[in-house]
């Protein structure tokens, strides 16, 4: 057997070997990404949700956020004392029952007003997807994303990972996959950020930690948002003409890709908040590293 034939099979196993995997992250990925990228409100129905959130304000976490507000008003009841000793100045008694009524009604209300924010934001990025749909004809979802993928990258149904579109087909599937970690961790941070937002309300009690609500505020208007950016972003991919055999167009479809991966950090940089991508995530902690 000469070396052209040996090279021949381990270039056709190779190919193989990759065809397969693709082909495996094609059939179980994208329409998983759908799911976990357009939240709603069944984010918060699970049975084991329910019971960390309590199903009255005297059970789960509610229970625990209305003791911290009786803590609250203890440590204003001590420094309004001892104001009247050290001429400090402490926000009138009217005005603390006033916030503190408020804020205690906000705070029974939390888990009802965070699912309907994520209802409102779902119909919106579902809004903008159908606009997109009416105009491209075409399903703007993942699913119907890798069907696009295979039409412009797969030649005769096979894969050629050493060729210039079998490249571009290695960079989009390892690419979508990280985006499926980084939308999985932005399902985990949303769930725990509305968990945790009767908390989070209670630090409007108090001047020198009011600060905490409004950086969790902008966390989670940065990762609602990125689910409208994406759907825009999907649009734009879908009513975008790709031509099998044209180099720009391939180069352009990498770039709507890479924008998809990038939503979060440039949501996050423009808004503030966190961001969830792997790859910056990983940058972060070899830093901390070193």
């Amino acid at each position: 057997m000469d070396s052209t034939t040996i090279l021949e099979i381990i270039t056709k196993t190779i190919n193989t070997l990759f065809q397969n995997l693709f082909s495996s992250i094609d059939n179980n990925i994208y329409a998983i990404l759908d799911d976990i990228t357009f939240i709603n409100k069944d984010i918060l129905q699970d049975n084991f949700t329910q019971k960390i959130i309590g199903n009255n304000p005297h059970s789960g976490l509610l229970l625990i956020a209305n003791s911290l507000i009786i803590g609250f008003s203890i440590y204003y009841a001590i420094r309004y004392l001892f104001s009247e000793y050290s001429n400090s100045q402490v926000e009138r008694p009217y005005q603390f029952i006033f916030k503190l009524i408020i804020i205690s009604i906000f705070i029974n209300s939390s888990y009802f007003i965070c699912e309907k924010v994520i209802e409102i934001n779902f119909y919106i990025s579902g809004s903008i997807r159908w606009v997109g749909e009416h105009f491209s004809g075409e399903n703007i979802s993942f699913e119907q994303l890798i069907k696009k993928i295979n039409n412009i990258f797969f030649i005769n149904s096979t894969l050629n990972v050493f060729s210039f579109d079998g490249m571009i087909k290695s960079f989009t599937s390892i690419g979508l996959l990280n985006l499926l970690f980084s939308y999985s961790l932005r399902y985990i941070m949303i769930k725990v950020f509305i968990l945790i937002s009767p908390i989070m309300i209670i630090t409007l009690l108090n001047s020198t930690t009011s600060w905490i609500f409004k950086s969790w505020m902008k966390s989670v208007f940065s990762l609602l948002f990125v689910q409208s950016l994406i759907s825009i972003i999907l649009i734009i991919i879908f009513s975008t003409d790709f031509l099998e055999n044209n180099i720009f167009s391939k180069l352009i479809y990498i770039g709507s890709i890479y924008a998809l991966i990038k939503a979060n950090t440039y949501t996050a940089h423009i808004f503030g908040g966190i961001v969830t991508d792997i790859n910056s995530n990983l940058v972060n902690i070899k830093k901390l590293i070193k």
